[in-house]
């Protein structure tokens, strides 16, 4: 019962994207700004940042592709990440 309250919850937390790309630029690192814009050269934008267990992980899309970048400012374009739509 408590982990189906528990999936409820986050279910109704997750929102589509609608917060301004300027203000999700905002809460990014430096290094990842560096690393974004070069990702941006090739079409990705940036679609929300995870900020789990202070991991702060920028989640960029580009068509079916999907690129993280670290806090640090690494860029993995092979993520083990699940998007849930």
């Amino acid at each position: 019962m408590a982990s189906a309250m528990r999936r409820e919850y986050l279910l109704e937390r997750r929102q589509e994207v609608s917060e301004d790309t300027d203000k999700l630029w905002e809460s990014l690192t430096l290094a990842q700004k560096f690393a974004a814009s070069s990702l941006a050269q090739f079409g990705y934008k940036l679609s929300f940042i995870r900020d789990l267990h202070d991991t702060h992980v920028a989640v960029l899309s580009c068509n079916d592709n999907i690129a993280v970048i670290s806090k640090g400012g690494e860029i993995n374009t092979h993520p083990k990440i699940k998007i849930r739509l």
